[in-house]
């Protein structure tokens, strides 16, 4: 029997590990990745714009993003947006283009990537239970109502459970992946 509680905080935890897996993409793991600009803006006509908006960004080699601006007018704005972001890569400017090229990772680089990829994967799950805690209330509060018997709240609990145990072991698996992905860069 389908729950609206249940269902809803399914979607819930599972919005919470598309967030996840988006914030270990910004995470650098000495490969290039074009998800690595994704918080990067440009000041484009007097207004912040995500570069992605402004610039086809691929990537041509494993350590070479290639930042193409649809405008070539934008290339200086585009240059000065991704100096300006955290990243730490400076960008080559060859007239039409930007090249930016990632560094390969120290050991010690890879160990603070790790820790940092553990303390994302953290919140991901604090933000998971966060969404069972409040599942379980409303659960909670049917039941005083008379929504549920004894036996309904029991299973539904079991169910709400279930999904957080779920979405926590693909947390996991998530993290376990882009630790490899660091590890092995």
């Amino acid at each position: 029997m389908a729950n609206p509680i249940i269902d809803e905080a399914k979607v819930k935890m599972q919005k919470a590990e598309k967030a996840l897996n988006r914030e270990f993409g910004t995470i650098r793991a000495g490969r290039a990745n074009a998800s690595l600009l994704s918080r990067v803006t440009v000041q484009y006509y007097g207004v912040e714009t995500p570069i992605n908006q402004v610039a086809a960004i691929t990537v041509p080699e494993p350590r070479v993003i290639l930042v193409t601006p649809f405008d070539k007018s934008a290339l200086e704005d585009v240059q000065k947006g991704i100096m300006e972001s955290d990243l730490g890569i400076t960008p080559a400017n060859d007239g039409s283009a930007l090249r930016l090229v990632v560094p390969q990772l120290t050991e010690e680089r890879r160990k603070e990537l790790a820790k940092q990829v553990k303390a994302v994967a953290e919140e991901g799950k604090v933000a998971v239970r966060s969404i069972r805690r409040d599942a379980m209330n409303d659960l909670k509060k049917g039941h005083k109502n008379g929504d549920f018997t004894d036996d309904q709240i029991h299973d539904l609990e079991k169910q709400v459970q279930n999904e957080t145990d779920a979405a926590v072991k693909q947390i996991d698996k998530q993290t376990d992946d882009k630790e490899q992905e660091i590890i092995t860069g």
